[in-house]
């Protein structure tokens, strides 16, 4: 673990965020709760009355109440796990790769980073072993330029060298980069083309999900668009193509839901619930069996574009839909062909 992240009593930093404008003030032992995965409120308290959780620097009590722009700091006295990253031998289906830079087609299931309750088997782990010495990101994760959740498939760029970080996520944050992703969302997308707007952040209420803020709220999240377009039309369901614009946690989830149209079997935003359709024991049978054929989201980062940080070159990538989406919607194609027979 670097020196930087540790300070002189031997206390690592785990977690470090900036509180956003607009922020009610609210107990630091409730508030850190919303950003930390599988956190509970007593280990918070513990770690405040050991001294360890700081803001801008300075030891605070459980009940101190933040407010916008505080920076807050919580230390433990054990590396993090990301600090004691071990190189396994695990498979990494790699598309391409030259000395800057690999892109990888991440299967549904695989963890991209360690974090709370994945510390190893990740993706991360695989590059290790595959790659000495990645260079770190922002959020000091070796290789990683960015990230797809857990159960979503598809295409990942990883860096290689310092040049290829930096210059790649500029890319990503200028929104030069290029990113399609094929959804299958609930509910009959009524436009052939559309795109939502709205800042994306932690729900306040449910602090495994995000959410879209909007005008009267505008202080909160962060600015998010997504560009869709109806590729398939099933009925109670539709297939899109949903083209990033900016990058945040969980966008396309978050989005499609916002417009009301959750991805099919996303567990965590309602959509593993049948949402649309009939009341007939028929369909609610054929729509569980959808669920054992895909049992994730219905959600693969299909398209992957940048321009090479040392070639200039633009560089594009396409990966297959997997099997278990493919399945899913095939099952829905026949579904809507004999409903409106």
């Amino acid at each position: 673990m670097e020196d930087q992240h540790k300070d002189q009593n031997q206390r690592y930093e785990h977690h470090s965020f900036i509180v956003e404008q607009g922020q009610q003030p609210l107990r630091i032992d409730k508030y850190v709760l919303n950003f930390i995965e599988n956190a509970n409120r007593s280990k918070i308290q513990a770690a405040a009355k050991l001294g360890n959780v700081l803001v801008n620097g300075n030891p605070v009590k459980p009940s101190y109440k933040v407010k916008a722009n505080d920076n807050i700091k919580i230390l433990f006295e054990h590396p993090t796990h990301e600090g004691l990253l071990v190189g396994e031998d695990i498979a990494i289906d790699i598309v391409y790769e030259d000395d800057d830079l690999l892109v990888v087609n991440k299967p549904a299931g695989m963890v991209v980073h360690p974090g709370h309750g994945n510390y190893s088997g990740t993706l991360i782990n695989g590059l290790i072993h595959h790659i000495a010495n990645l260079p770190k990101n922002s959020s000091d994760r070796p290789g990683l330029v960015h990230r797809i959740d857990k159960d979503t498939s598809g295409l990942l760029v990883v860096a290689k060298t310092e040049h290829a970080m930096n210059h790649l996520s500029n890319q990503f944050a200028e929104k030069t980069s290029e990113r399609e992703y094929v959804a299958l969302v609930w509910g009959n997308v009524v436009d052939d083309e559309g795109t939502v707007k709205g800042n994306i952040g932690r729900h306040p209420k449910n602090r495994l999900q995000n959410t879209v803020f909007l005008d009267d709220e505008a202080d909160k999240g962060k600015p998010a668009v997504t560009h869709y377009r109806v590729l398939e039309r099933f009925g109670y369901v539709t297939l899109l193509s949903c083209r990033l614009e900016t990058g945040r946690t969980h966008q396309i989830r978050v989005h499609m839901k916002h417009i009301g149209h959750t991805l099919f079997n996303d567990e965590r935003y309602g959509g593993e619930k049948i949402l649309k359709g009939t009341t007939f024991t028929k369909y609610k049978q054929f729509v569980d069996n959808c669920f054992k054929i895909l049992p994730r989201q219905a959600l693969h980062a299909k398209t992957l574009g940048f321009e090479h940080p040392s070639t200039k070159e633009w560089k594009s990538f396409t990966s297959k839909v997997p099997n278990d989406i493919e399945a899913c919607i095939e099952k829905w194609r026949n579904y809507a062909k004999h409903v409106n027979e």
